[in-house]
């Protein structure tokens, strides 16, 4: 499988499904890494958790000091999700300008490394060979 730049391809401006048509807009992604939406997210918790905290013992004497600790674990979770998508920018401005990620098994293999399927020549995998548009089923 080789990468697909959308951009290059010309893709269909309306869909239409049923008695409807869709207009497709072109438009840019408003957030494409997650960053921003991350610290929007993780800002709220920790305005969620100060908003609780003077009344700790209220939630604590009715049984919903789980609140807080709801505030916490969504800090901290978005702590931890603000530092991956960071690392999943960085990684990406690294990139060589013109490479694209493969698609598939979710490799990151650039053009020239080995491994990686060279431009013209199919992509080789061990893996059997399905027939078009057929899924494998779990038995």
């Amino acid at each position: 499988m080789t990468a697909v730049d959308l951009h290059e391809e010309e893709q269909p401006r309306q869909h239409e499904i049923g008695h409807r048509t869709y207009v497709v807009a072109d438009v840019e992604p408003l957030d494409v890494d997650g960053v921003r939406t991350t610290e929007i997210g993780t800002a709220l918790w920790l305005i969620a958790f100060l908003a609780l905290l003077p009344f700790y013992s209220t939630l604590q004497a009715n049984g919903r000091l789980w609140w807080l600790w709801t505030c916490t674990a969504g800090l901290g979770l978005g702590l931890f999700g603000l530092e991956y998508c960071r690392r999943r920018r960085r990684a990406r401005d690294e990139r060589p300008e013109g490479t694209e990620r493969t698609g598939g098994t979710g490799g990151t293999e650039l053009p020239g490394q080995p491994g990686a399927p060279q431009p013209g020549q199919p992509e080789q995998s061990g893996a059997p060979a399905r027939p078009a548009g057929g899924r494998r089923r779990k038995h």
